[in-house]
């Protein structure tokens, strides 16, 4: 037995189907684009409140863009290039970073390890991160007078070389500005205080801004 629908529902119904299918849906959440630090003590809030460190002050800087960042901070006390290494394959495939920050060598220099073992390490940690697709800013380090001149500028010489060679961001030296300023440098003469993250921030922003297309507003600090 065929039912006759009235009329008047048959037009109503097809144009809230063509109401349905003509509205736009609600675009999903685009997912932020993603930068990933992998350092050591002096990017892992050493003795300093989370909130105050360098990291965070980026991660808020990074999420004010327009797209948004985010900024994954996987640093650890205590890292070198080796075991930076060893964590970076599985850091890369979890997170697909867009630009990876690298900000190790100073623990492997403070104990005195071969350059060519803290240049390796630190070519195949800038080799990983291209292979994944991902920009690399290298975060150099400058070791206390007492190690030498010769182990000192042969550190400083790693970083740089490998920028040149490999075609990373670099910014010379983390600290500039601020190791040699006793206020801002934490008793163990290594590790800045809370009042010297936002220099930090200073000094890697100009060279981290044009990585991701941001034009940089903040100048590095000037030297001690």
């Amino acid at each position: 037995m065929l039912v006759r629908l009235p009329a008047c529902i048959l037009p109503s119904s097809i144009l809230l189907c063509l109401v349905l299918l003509l509205s736009p849906w609600p675009a999903a959440a685009a997912t932020p684009r993603t930068v990933l630090l992998l350092g050591d003590s002096l990017s892992a809030a050493h003795n300093i409140e989370l909130q105050a460190s360098w990291p965070a002050l980026l991660k808020k800087r990074l999420a004010d863009m327009r797209p948004p960042y985010r900024l994954v901070n996987a640093s650890i006390s205590g890292e070198t290039t080796a075991s930076g290494r060893t964590r970076l394959p599985g850091l890369l495939k979890q997170y697909r970073p867009q630009v990876v920050i690298l900000e190790l060598g100073a623990n492997d220099g403070l104990r005195g390890l071969p350059l060519t073992e803290i240049r390796s390490n630190l070519a195949a940690l800038v080799a990983q991160c291209h292979a994944a697709d991902a920009k690399v800013l290298l975060l150099g380090i400058e070791l206390p007078v007492n190690y030498g001149p010769q182990y000192r500028d042969g550190l400083r010489a790693i970083y740089a070389d490998l920028a040149r060679s490999q075609r990373t961001g670099l910014v010379p030296f983390l600290l500039q500005g601020i190791a040699l300023d006793p206020t801002l440098m934490q008793p163990d003469g290594l590790h800045p205080t809370a009042a010297a993250q936002a220099r930090v921030v200073g000094n890697i922003w100009p060279a981290l801004a044009p990585m991701l297309g941001a034009a940089p507003k903040v100048r590095p600090a000037t030297p001690a």
